[in-house]
């Protein structure tokens, strides 16, 4: 009976081999040069913008550097009406340039989705713009709104206004100048993210609703928006933060004028610190700045809902 009850006993169960912590931790290690790396560039920077917005720091004036506290960041908010100014003109900016290139560049998404001949080249028209850096894309404007071989002189030959006006040099012009060079770099960002969303939609969606009955404006209020939600959240987001911190274009295009009519507060911290030397101030300028980018970001995150399913 012993030996019966032996042979029915089942065989004992392999020892699993205990997996080796390497290979797990192998990705970790490929990569832990490359994140050290970019720590680094990223951490040190910040670190040494709010340490220098904590002291009075200018090279031109070594006997008045030293330890400033929160006086820079106190100036900044009682004795400097150009910070709020500047503050106000980057809201401005954001709010204007942001609307209006999610409105064409939706629009133009729409356009370039449809089958037409000569599809591929157009999309190839409408996304070249993006390519075009800051820089680059001022000079092309500064050309275009040239007093003596731009747009003015030939409008004035059209007896449209007269030969000799700049509408970067005049106070009543030069903003809705800027928003439209902008513009034209700007909105190819939109139609990209928002194409690339609008290939996903099911066309069995648009289908079904017209066998319903739905007008196409009812299809793009109740498929295609809802469908473009957290494209358009997120574009729009980093666009804002984008044009908020927007120097290239707008130094070369106006310089920040005329009368600092143009002058984003990126714009004035780069002049404080470039030209008048005052890096201390200008790190107490930039970590406020910041600090309304993350917080106006989270508050923005937060009240879209971004993530969440479309109602």
């Amino acid at each position: 009976m012993a030996q019966a009850a032996a042979v029915a006993k089942p065989p004992a169960p392999p020892r699993r081999r205990r997996a080796s912590a390497t290979p797990r931790k192998l990705p970790y290690l490929l990569i832990a040069p490359a994140a050290l790396l970019m720590l680094g560039f990223i951490a040190y920077p910040v670190i040494s913008v709010f340490y220098y917005s904590l002291q009075n720091y200018n090279p031109t004036k070594p006997w008045r550097n030293g330890y400033a506290g929160f006086d820079n960041f106190v100036h900044a908010f009682t004795k400097d009406p150009v910070f709020w100014d500047t503050l106000v003109f980057s809201a401005k900016w954001v709010f204007v340039e942001v609307g209006l290139q999610l409105l064409f560049g939706l629009a133009l998404a729409l356009i370039v989705n449809q089958t037409f001949v000569g599809r591929g080249l157009g999309r190839a028209m409408v996304f070249s713009p993006w390519a075009v850096s800051g820089v680059l894309t001022s000079a092309i404007w500064v050309l275009l709104y040239n007093s003596q071989t731009g747009i003015t002189r030939y409008l004035a030959d059209m007896g449209i206004g007269s030969y000799g006006t700049s509408w970067l040099s005049d106070t009543s012009t030069v903003f809705p100048a800027a928003v439209v060079a902008d513009l034209w770099r700007g909105v190819p960002f939109f139609a990209i993210l928002i194409l690339a969303d609008l290939q996903s939609v099911s066309k069995d969606l648009y289908e079904a609703a017209e066998v319903d009955g739905a007008s196409r404006l009812k299809q793009f209020w109740h498929i295609t928006l809802p469908h473009l939600k957290d494209a358009i959240i997120l574009s729009t987001l980093l666009r804002a933060v984008w044009e908020f911190n927007n120097v290239d274009l707008l130094y070369t295009l106006t310089g920040g004028g005329p009368a600092g009519e143009t002058t984003t507060l990126p714009l004035y911290i780069a002049n404080t610190s470039v030209d008048a030397h005052n890096f201390g101030y200008a790190s107490a300028l930039t970590t406020v700045a910041f600090v309304i980018l993350l917080f106006c970001s989270m508050v923005y995150l937060r009240l879209s809902k971004f993530g969440g399913e479309s109602k």
